[in-house]
C-alpha cells in the first residue's frame, strides 16, 4: 500500500523547486530522506502510518530545536526551525485537543482497570495506539498523570 502523504510530500518538493524556494525544498528533502530511511531501508512498506511516525518524530525534533534556540537567543535559527516545523505540520494528521484527550486517558483508565499514579503503564499502553500520530506524547502522559490518584 502506497502512502498518498508521502505523494503529496513529493508533489510539494516539485512545487518548491519550480518555485526556486530553497528553504521549503531543504525542508521537504530532509523530511523525505527520513521518511524513506525508517521506511525503505528498513525494510519496511511505506505506509501512511509510518510516514505520520516519521512526520511525528521530525515536529519533536525540530520542537526541541527551538527550545534550545530560544534558550541561547537565537532567533534566527528558532525563526527558520518554526517555518520548518509549518511547513511539516501539513502533512500530520489533525492533532487532538485536550478535552479528546482527556476522554481518552479516562476511557484508557477504565479499560486498564488503572488505580494509582503507579500503574500508568498500563494505561499508557491501552491509550497509546489510540493516539499515535494525533497528540504530542509529553502531553498525553501529562494527562494520564493528572488524571490518575
Amino acid at each position: 500500500m502506497a502512502s498518498a502523504i508521502l505523494d503529496q510530500i513529493l508533489s510539494d518538493i516539485k512545487a518548491a523547486m519550480k518555485a526556486k524556494d530553497a528553504a521549503k525544498l531543504t525542508a521537504l528533502r530532509g523530511l523525505n530522506a527520513a521518511i524513506k530511511d525508517q521506511t525503505v531501508n528498513a525494510g519496511i512498506e511505506v505506509t501512511d502510518e509510518e510516514v505520520v511516525s516519521v512526520i511525528a518524530k521530525a515536529i519533536k525534533q525540530r520542537t526541541d530545536s527551538v527550545d534550545q534556540y530560544t534558550a541561547a537567543k537565537r532567533q534566527d535559527l528558532v525563526d527558520k526551525e518554526q517555518k520548518e516545523i509549518d511547513w511539516i505540520r501539513v502533512y500530520q494528521p489533525r492533532q487532538l485537543e485536550r478535552t479528546e484527550i482527556e476522554k481518552l486517558v479516562r476511557e484508557s483508565i477504565s479499560e486498564s482497570g488503572a488505580t494509582c499514579k503507579k500503574e500508568m503503564g498500563k494505561v499508557m499502553q491501552v491509550l497509546m495506539p489510540k493516539v499515535k500520530g494525533k497528540a504530542d506524547g509529553k502531553l498525553v502522559s501529562q494527562v494520564v498523570q493528572s488524571l490518575l490518584p
